[in-house]
């Protein structure tokens, strides 16, 4: 049986990215897929090292005649953000990503891809194997667990760089140069639950999903539908007419994606339960008629459960939950007022989880701006403390603030325009890149970040433009001849 990935150029890129699929890396999982690339670097003799963090250098030595040239990094994460429909069996600690291709993109079955960074990653690896092609000094940089914590490039060591020219192959967009990203950080709040004995009832499970997610930074402007917000305000308006007894509330997976699907557990005397059903469709229709332009395969159900019965929460801290996530902020907060386009300000309602005695939520925000982050933060702080509420704000990541002046900018610009005879588009981006940590961290680094078309990355929509990898393959082979 052939596989899919015969006859797809770069063939050593896609080799390499096809090996990755069958590799477990979710962040904090990526010790395998660390191996992986100490292997190839070992088969073609390359120097290495791995830090105590996980992150894995490997160096390549220029091609004669280009030993003086300035040393050039490369740079990708090795972890993935792991997502998929509540209706596929996957195992992402041990199962391969199954893929498909339709027209000119590649997605996977169900489940997210791990283009983001998967491609950037491939196209390490072929560079480092690749003996045809003319280059100086290389360092190719991989680091862990982005996708949560930047926790890779926080924990890098002063002395584990060599070169000044760093180009992040992290980017999302064919024939787009980011030069800057958002800054970000998030809120973790703790609100105390009260609970007591279930009344005269039974379980029912209400559940929201088929709703996009995605990037919680990227797609944050797109106006999709949140599900923890969904089944609150379907919980909220019915509550009220149709009482019921609230057992728990589950919704989001990611701090970095929009939550897709949520579900409630509750205690309903069944003589009400149809009445119930018919106050949360008429919510939910409503809902749905408001995002039907971003959210045509939004669906709810509500069933009997039989799973044992829980205690329930007191009304009081039925009505204060409730409150307090529809009071978080969550969505776009501010558009950069100089760049059109661009958000400034976001912030993400990602995950509620409950536990016996408390409620854990996570929001997740982003900005440009050092003063508009905090006064976020400060209303998530805010609005929690308000209700009785536990709030830890870790310290979060930097922007990477744009340099128009770079002459690494001058360089890749004219690049682009001689191999492709049009101009690149540049920008800065409302997401978190590494580059903004590296860049803080060894001063004087010239930084850009590039890569092929991947849209949808963080929800099981993820695809990527097969063509736009191979001009992504050429333009890095014709900048590194260019900077050699």
């Amino acid at each position: 049986m052939s596989s899919i990935f015969e006859g797809l150029k770069p063939s050593h890129l896609w080799k390499h990215f096809e090996q990755i699929l069958k590799i477990p890396h979710d962040s904090g999982d990526e010790t395998a897929l660390g191996d992986y690339i100490i292997s190839v670097a070992e088969r073609f003799n390359l120097a290495w090292k791995r830090d105590n963090i996980g992150n894995v250098v490997v160096e390549k030595k220029a091609t004669p005649g280009h030993e003086n040239a300035e040393g050039v990094i490369l740079q990708g994460h090795i972890d993935m953000v792991c997502e998929k429909n509540s209706d596929v069996v996957h195992d992402f600690t041990k199962d391969a990503i199954k893929t498909e291709i339709k027209g000119d993109w590649m997605q996977a079955i169900g489940t997210t891809l791990g283009s983001d960074n998967g491609i950037g990653l491939a196209a390490s690896l072929a560079i480092m194997e690749d003996t045809d092609l003319e280059h100086g000094p290389l360092e190719f940089l991989f680091t862990v667990d982005e996708e949560t914590g930047l926790t890779g490039a926080t924990k890098i060591e002063a002395d584990f760089l060599k070169g000044r020219i760093f180009l992040n192959l992290d980017s999302e967009d064919e024939g787009v140069f980011t030069i800057g990203c958002a800054g970000g950080a998030d809120s973790e709040i703790t609100f105390p639950l009260q609970r007591k004995e279930p009344g005269v009832g039974d379980l029912y499970r209400l559940k929201i999903f088929g709703l996009r997610g995605g990037h919680s930074g990227i797609d944050i402007s797109q106006g999709r539908g949140n599900a923890i917000l969904f089944l609150t305000q379907m919980l909220s308006e019915s509550k009220e007419e149709f009482p019921f007894e609230l057992v728990r509330m589950e919704g989001g997976n990611k701090r970095n994606a929009i939550a897709r699907e949520a579900w409630a557990d509750l205690i309903v005397d069944p003589a009400q339960s149809q009445s119930l059903f018919s106050s949360l469709q008429e919510t939910f229709e409503k809902l749905h008629s408001e995002f039907s332009a971003v959210e045509k395969e939004a669906k709810f159900s509500f069933e009997k459960s039989d799973e044992q019965k829980e205690d329930t929460l007191l009304p009081d801290t039925n009505n204060t939950l409730l409150h307090l996530l529809s009071s978080l902020p969550h969505g776009v907060i501010a558009m950069h007022p100089e760049i059109e386009g661009l958000v400034e300000t976001s912030t993400n309602l990602a995950i509620i989880h409950t536990h016996e005695d408390h409620v854990q939520i996570i929001c997740s925000s982003r900005s440009a701006v050092a003063s508009q982050l905090k006064a976020t933060r400060d209303k998530i702080l805010q609005t929690s403390e308000h209700v009785g509420a536990k709030v830890f704000q870790p310290e979060g990541y930097p922007g990477w603030t744009p340099n128009l002046q770079s002459p690494l900018l001058k360089t890749l610009k004219e690049v682009h325009l001689k191999t492709f005879q049009k101009e690149a588009k540049v920008e800065a981006i409302h997401a978190g890149l590494e580059c903004g940590i590296i860049g803080e961290k060894f001063p004087g680094m010239d930084m850009i970040s590039f890569g092929p078309t991947i849209e949808h990355p963080h929800s099981p929509e993820e695809r990527v433009h097969i063509g736009s990898v191979e001009t992504f393959w050429t333009f890095l082979s014709e900048v590194l001849a260019e900077l050699a």
